[in-house]
């Protein structure tokens, strides 16, 4: 009985309910099921994705779409990333769609940046990011080379819902591989990538000469090659790369997670090289190449992993430096240009903008809306320099309207061997910023919660705090002067209580301003099962006392820990150490 039980719940675990497409696309296991990633559910999407194209573009035939696949492989099942895109070119090609499918292994940014290049209708990076190994996922982008947005998500999910039938030929990608219709960008976009990112490269002659000995890590992901051709393109020297963690491998084996974003778990090997070689600064990716980790060896001896708000600083203040050298030459004005950051992410860019007299604009969390307004922005003949996300995700080049840690591998490579020259670290560096904008310092975790109806009781509560649709006024002692609720709309900041930023009752997400200059938002995970908070607490510029400021944060995130979380209470499990 306990085995049919237990074989019960695994039938129902994956044809219980079909994945959901959203703004992420589709992001899951690999396995048998409509809950799962697998041949048929690939096909399934593909067909609706391509119903939804032919109703929005008429020329859908003559510019076509692109397709990116990782290294993730699952052989239990047979899914992996490349049997996967090529199943999507079958779809496609069967529809007469030209395809655009790269024949090797790419990262992700290289999937926006051949739509924009190539002037395409649509494209698809097959990926699970560094999600755990047995995920997949299936990205999409629009003819704007940002990814896709509200209401096209909408539109997709209910093509896929009135294509769930395979189509006669969708299986067929033997026949799609000798189709007229099938191209490889391959070696045209590699060499352009390289070539556009050039244009930020302002020491050439430096990095040829520089001493700084760097490490990079692909954490068993795709970033190696493109990193070394991207340095090679910076006239950098190729930094060291960690032997084990440099080649793909779906297995990940070094490490627990393959995310760069958990700090020094993932980095051990690179600490290791650095040690061995003498190297200052390591560069990790994440698998698919579009998030980017720093840390740097201290004067102690020890390693810093720097947060994704401190790079968010280090490099949004380089590159406006950068723009102020090219501005030398006469080339913009400072009223057109424009950084961008997501409302959960530091407000660091906030504060420089304000001295130094250009525009920044905060977005709702994820860099598709950081790159479809990067586009809004470019179309009205803006200059957007850079946008980040606390995720350690950087938009360095509008030519990749997406996050992209290769083109940051590279920037910050400059950005080192500058400093060095120097005789500056990026940790002296970040105190130099922070000393002349004023301190940002942040927390950020998260506790795991399986358990959706906990995790709307804990919303609720803070909604109708005291009393019916009534915030909490303090926490802990810390009074609370504003409240942003961007599920239902609510903002105490506005005068009619409307929130600017789009609202999404789809997703939980609270933002709390505090009379001392913290902002904590709460906030669920849209690919998973966690409740995330991030907080900040910002001060003026001359306040230096950085161990009371780092004492009071760590008193306001104990208090809403404590007060808001109930972690005890709501049976949450903390963030794994």
């Amino acid at each position: 009985m306990w085995l049919i039980y237990l074989a019960m719940s695994e039938l129902q675990k994956c044809f219980g309910a079909r994945m959901e497409f959203g703004t992420a696309g589709l992001r899951a296991a690999m396995g048998p099921g409509v809950s799962c990633m697998n041949d048929l559910t690939i096909i399934q999407t593909t067909q609706g994705f391509c119903a939804y194209l032919e109703q929005c573009f008429t020329d859908l035939k003559q510019k076509g779409v692109v397709i990116g696949f990782d290294a993730r492989a699952h052989p239990p099942s047979g899914g992996s990333s490349k049997r996967f895109a090529c199943l999507a070119a079958s779809v496609l090609i069967s529809r007469g769609v030209p395809v655009y499918l790269f024949s090797d292994i790419t990262p992700t940014p290289y999937v926006p940046f051949t739509i924009s290049h190539l002037g395409l209708c649509a494209g698809v990076m097959v990926t699970a990011s560094h999600n755990p190994k047995q995920d997949n996922g299936y990205k999409v982008y629009w003819a704007n080379g940002a990814q896709i947005i509200p209401p096209h998500d909408k539109g997709i999910a209910a093509a896929i819902e009135q294509n769930l039938e395979p189509w006669p030929k969708s299986w067929d990608t033997d026949g799609a591989l000798q189709s007229s219709l099938l191209s490889d960008p391959y070696q045209e976009i590699h060499r352009e990538y390289c070539k556009t990112i050039q244009q930020h490269c302002f020491h050439r002659e430096l990095n040829k000469n520089s001493e700084v000995k760097i490490v990079h890590t692909s954490v068993h992901g795709v970033g190696h090659i493109f990193v070394q051709a991207a340095f090679k393109a910076f006239d950098l020297h190729p930094p060291y790369a960690v032997e084990q963690q440099k080649d793909p491998d779906p297995e990940f084996p070094t490490v627990k997670y393959p995310n760069p974003e958990e700090g020094e778990g993932v980095l051990t090997l690179s600490f290791a090289l650095a040690d061995q070689e003498g190297a200052t600064v390591i560069l990790a990716n994440d698998p698919d190449a579009d998030r980017l980790a720093i840390a740097e060896k201290q004067e102690s001896g020890q390693w810093r992993v720097f947060s994704g708000n401190e790079l968010g600083a280090l490099l949004g203040w380089w590159i406006f430096q950068c723009w102020k050298l090219q501005k030398g030459e006469g080339k913009a004005s400072i009223k057109d240009v424009y950084m961008l950051s997501s409302t959960v992410s530091s407000k660091i860019l906030r504060a420089i903008a304000v001295k130094e007299g250009f525009h920044f604009e905060e977005t709702l969390t994820g860099f598709k809306w950081m790159g479809n307004r990067a586009r809004e922005l470019m179309d009205q003949g803006k200059n957007v320099l850079f946008a980040f996300e606390e995720a350690i995700g950087y938009m360095c080049s509008p030519a990749v309207l997406d996050k992209d840690g290769v083109s940051a591998a590279a920037i910050a490579g400059e950005f080192v061997s500058y400093l060095a020259s120097k005789n500056i670290t990026l940790s002296h560096q970040l105190r130099s910023i922070y000393e002349e904008y004023g301190y940002h310092i942040s927390k950020n975790s998260y506790f795991i919660c399986h358990n959706q109806d906990t995790i709307k009781q804990m919303f609720e509560r803070l909604r109708n705090y005291d009393g019916e649709n009534s915030y909490p006024k303090e926490c802990g002692g810390f009074a609370i002067t504003a409240v942003r609720d961007l599920t239902t709309g609510y903002d105490s900041n506005q005068p009619d209580n409307k929130a600017i930023l789009p609202t999404s009752k789809s997703s939980q997400m609270i933002t709390f301003t505090f009379a001392n200059g913290g902002v904590a938002t709460i906030r669920t995970s849209g690919t998973e099962p966690k409740i995330k908070y991030y907080t900040e607490l910002c001060a003026a510029p001359g306040n230096s006392d950085l161990n009371q400021l780092k004492t009071e944060l760590d008193n306001l995130v104990d208090a809403i820990v404590e007060h808001f979380y109930q972690p005890e209470k709501n049976n949450l499990t903390p963030r794994p150490e």
